[in-house]
């Protein structure tokens, strides 16, 4: 899971012009939608780490 969030936790860069990919209004809406989609590609795993630690839930940043 961690991996999955890393990998959408960044800002690609372009470095030939210095601008982001994506506007800074867009990137949190972005950034949330693929912590939704990720969150139900892995909702067996996250079943069977609530059945050790209850109520626990991946961490949206």
């Amino acid at each position: 899971m961690h991996l999955a969030y890393s990998a959408i936790g960044t800002t690609n860069n372009n470095p030939q012009n210095g601008t982001t990919q994506h506007e800074p209004e867009n990137e949190q809406l972005l950034r949330y939608l693929a912590y939704q989609s990720t969150c139900e590609k892995f909702s067996r795993e996250i079943a069977a780490i609530q059945k050790y630690l209850p109520g626990w839930k991946p961490e949206f940043r």
